[in-house]
């Protein structure tokens, strides 16, 4: 799912507007009613390369990046590169200093010791941060997530640096894309809330990893996420858990819950085999258990979970690889790779918000 959100102070801060801020509507004002931008609606046709771009209109879209590494020993680390717009007003953008247009970056590192996170803020339309759909580029600063190929997702390199950590990854695949939910169409709630959505989980990373001084040459599975939405949670909605789980046998999982003030979590998924077919997941369908707690950041965190999907006879623990992935930036939450156990071993990530 990979919400994220700016919050609506700090965007009017940035923006140099003298109104007060609206009243926050549900976790992060995101439920806030959003009549100006466009809507989010079944039936959608997606168009690529185009779709790897920005979408003018919509309030809220990010472009998410996350992979399950190991060193040439053997052990874990996680990565996550993301950049998020938000736009101020559902007026067309205008060039300058003009644009009402907000760009945010969040770059972590995780292993099993120790985990850094850093982010970036850029006002749109002066060339600081931005999005080109060809030949693909996103970029805030110096961190970078552009294409190395002529279609735009086959070949990708990633970067980022901060004071404690920096990556430089290359992700490859050659499968095709994933459209989550209904062809693309992902809702967040009974009441219709929703998001356009894919992913490409079947990439493949490979480069170095530097923490604190010492380097490691790594690899494995990457997942990029892309969203774009204008309302995506209702006023009722407190925060969400998220997963992407890559499977031993070569099958990918997604996964969300969306926690509720009242009433039941929406939840819902994407099973995608092994040859890139997808099916999705009803409520009906998925056993999702928060089962160990730790203390982090004061919060008390379900960084162990049961998941069991018994139409696809799986039955598996995720446990986190460093229970202290809490991403301690302006907008905090939690965000970290995990190990998978039970009827199928394999890596993934995990991300929750509004505990």
């Amino acid at each position: 799912m990979r919400i994220e959100f700016v919050p609506l102070v700090l965007l009017l801060m940035l923006g140099g507007c003298d109104n007060p801020a609206p009243e926050q509507k549900g976790f992060a004002g995101m439920g806030a009613q959003a009549e100006a931008f466009m809507p989010v609606v079944p039936g959608r046709a997606f168009s690529f390369p185009a779709d790897h771009g920005a979408h003018e209109g919509f309030r809220i879209e990010w472009w998410y990046v996350t992979a399950n590494l190991k060193d040439t020993q053997g052990n874990d680390f996680g990565v996550q590169w993301t950049l998020f717009r938000s736009a101020l007003n559902a007026s067309p953008q205008q060039p300058g200093w003009a644009s009402q247009t907000i760009w945010l970056g969040h770059a972590a590192v995780t292993s099993a010791n120790v985990h850094h996170a850093a982010e970036r803020y850029a006002r749109g339309g002066v060339g600081q941060a931005g999005v080109r759909a060809v030949p693909f580029e996103a970029w805030i600063d110096d961190w970078r997530f552009v294409s190395q190929a002529s279609d735009p997702l086959d070949d990708m390199q990633l970067s980022a640096k901060d004071k404690n950590f920096s990556y430089q990854l290359r992700l490859t695949s050659s499968r095709p894309l994933v459209l989550q939910g209904d062809h693309g169409f992902s809702q967040k709630s009974e009441q219709g809330q929703a998001s356009y959505y894919y992913s490409q989980p079947f990439f493949q990373a490979s480069g170095t990893l530097q923490i604190d001084g010492k380097t490691y040459t790594v690899s494995g599975p990457a997942w990029l996420d892309r969203e774009w939405s204008s309302q995506p949670l209702t006023a009722n909605q407190t925060g969400w858990d998220w997963f992407s789980l890559h499977l031993d046998d070569g099958a990918h999982v997604m996964l969300y819950r969306m926690r509720q003030k009242e009433g039941a979590p929406y939840l819902t998924g994407t099973w995608i085999d092994a040859d890139g077919q997808t099916e999705t997941l009803r409520a009906g369908q998925i056993k999702l258990t928060p089962q160990d707690n730790a203390n982090v950041a004061g919060r008390s965190m379900p960084v162990r979970w049961s998941i069991g999907i018994p139409d696809k006879h799986l039955d598996i623990t995720l446990d986190a690889i460093n229970p202290d992935a809490w991403m301690g930036l302006r907008i905090p939450y939690w965000e970290g790779p995990v190990r998978l156990s039970g009827s199928q071993g394999g890596r993934g990530y995990l991300e929750m918000t509004g505990y």
